[in-house]
């Protein structure tokens, strides 16, 4: 394995947090005799090229700093290769690292695991998701939740978290279920109403939002959770137990679980680890040790 280690550096992950944490992260690799180099794009696109050609030239490993969006990002680059995966995650949701036990807004924590690891050969291999054009570690959404997000892209004010609330008020005030399509596996199309599908790999997205409590990322299956054909009154009950993750023993919800999963419904966006993956229909596997994780 090369000493060289890169840093895949989001500079604005968390306020600003990025730029400041790669310092201390490096440090940490620095000090276990590892030589560190930084790779920043002037743009997302940009950034991918960069790492995937620091992952063809035989990094040791990369370390992705920032929030879900550059783990996202990164996965693109070394999911289904040798080149391991760590995190510091410094974002605002950190989803990813928190569903796995990794260190969340401890910079120096982080990157003296990924350095322990590294000097140990010690390597926990985890399963991804795979749909159209790319990979996600987390959760896989559609339906109320992603139109959520199609509307919060559109909307230019008010800017930061706000503007997801506000969000959520005006599709709550447009909401109906959706007429879905929806098979696992090789079994039968379900057609069903659904205010929601999310098909997890992890457990949460949306920064703690534990819609899949009970995925694990290591056990060659998603789970599947489908919100039925709910009223608004019922959304509004049902929606703030997604954060305990006992929104599961609701009747009008039910848990799947699959290795691939086709979702079909017009007017919908799926969105991956709070990406944007394209419209329905879509279909998501899930791939066995698609990924070796410095944890």
């Amino acid at each position: 394995m090369s000493a060289e280690i890169t840093l895949f550096v989001n500079p604005t992950a968390g306020r600003g947090r990025g730029a400041h944490a790669a310092q201390p992260a490096a440090s940490a690799l620095r000090e276990a005799g590892f030589s560190v180099r930084t790779v920043v794009g002037t743009d997302a696109a940009d950034a991918l090229v960069r790492l995937r050609a620091a992952v063809r030239e035989g990094t040791g490993a990369v370390i992705a700093v920032g929030g879900d969006g550059m783990v996202s990002l990164a996965l693109q680059a070394v999911a289904g290769t040798l080149t391991p995966l760590g995190v510091v995650a410094v974002g605002t949701g950190n989803d990813f690292a928190r569903a796995l036990g990794l260190p969340v807004r401890d910079p120096a924590a982080a990157g003296r695991l990924a350095a322990r690891v590294l000097k140990e050969g010690r390597f926990r291999e985890i399963d991804l998701g795979r749909v159209a054009g790319g990979w996600y570690g987390t959760v896989l959404c559609s339906g109320f939740d992603s139109r959520v997000n199609d509307r919060g892209n559109r909307m230019r004010w008010p800017v930061g978290r706000f503007k997801y609330d506000l969000a959520i008020l005006a599709e709550l005030a447009a909401f109906r279920p959706f007429p879905y399509r929806i098979t696992l596996d090789d079994g039968p199309v379900i057609e069903t109403e659904a205010t929601l599908v999310a098909v997890g790999n992890g457990s949460s997205y949306g920064g703690g939002m534990r819609i899949c409590p009970d995925a694990r990322p290591d056990d060659g299956l998603f789970d599947v959770t489908v919100v039925g054909d709910c009223s608004r009154a019922t959304l509004l009950k049902v929606f703030p137990q997604v954060y305990k993750g006992t929104h599961t023993g609701h009747p009008k919800v039910s848990v799947h679980r699959a290795a691939k999963v086709t979702l079909e419904a017009v007017g919908l966006t799926a969105y991956a680890d709070g990406e944007p993956v394209g419209p329905l229909p879509v279909t998501a596997e899930c791939v066995p040790a698609a990924l070796r994780l410095l944890s």
